[in-house]
């Protein structure tokens, strides 16, 4: 069911964000879809991506796909041209759940990715284990170094978000801002997140 599945995800999230466009309030917004490794290797799926894309009339710029580690073990070339082709059309690559897989730091170098994220299982141990907030310390500055945008997973406290902060990272994503929630209640949320004081 996978790649019915994915395409009817991809198709929600891209009706979101017309919806979204239509308002200057969430026009700016973002959504992140994750991308199996059955998806990415399928040969229909950059057609499909561009596809729902045109159905939708969705903003290619506003659309984030998200892939982990694992998904690079097999058929890398495969996998970066299908992102490159994606790229250039304006959409966005994230890598997900960085640090837990095998991936190798020259494919981390070869992959076209905007945004680098950080395991919650490191940022939740960072201020308990030293090895662990050398990890995350690390990470923020690979990303950064190679223009990433780097994204913590995890965050639950004050205390997490702004630990980070001062390492160089600039975005969050966790139980501190949000618990998953239906989209009809997002409006209303957003305007109780803790301020960062960065921004």
């Amino acid at each position: 069911m996978i790649l019915p599945l994915g395409r009817w995800i991809l198709r929600t999230a891209c009706q979101q964000l017309v919806s979204w466009s239509e308002h200057p309030d969430t026009a700016h917004l973002t959504i992140a879809v994750n991308i199996s490794a059955a998806q990415m290797h399928h040969n229909s799926f950059v057609d499909d991506v561009l596809g729902i894309l045109k159905q939708t009339g969705a903003p290619a710029n506003r659309l984030e796909l998200e892939l982990t580690e694992s998904l690079l073990i097999d058929n890398v070339e495969q996998t970066i041209e299908k992102m490159l082709l994606l790229k250039a059309e304006g959409i966005r690559f994230s890598l997900d759940d960085f640090g837990t897989g095998f991936s190798s730091l020259n494919l981390l170098i070869n992959l076209p990715l905007d945004t680098l994220k950080v395991d919650q299982s490191f940022v939740r141990d960072m201020h308990r284990d030293a090895r662990d907030l050398a990890v995350v310390r690390t990470i923020i500055d690979l990303g950064r170094s190679l223009a990433l945008n780097v994204i913590a997973e995890g965050v639950e406290n004050l205390d997490q978000r702004d630990a980070l902060q001062r390492f160089g990272c600039r975005s969050f994503q966790g139980f501190l801002y949000a618990r998953p929630m239906p989209i009809e209640a997002f409006a209303s949320h957003s305007n109780t997140i803790p301020p960062y004081q960065g921004l």
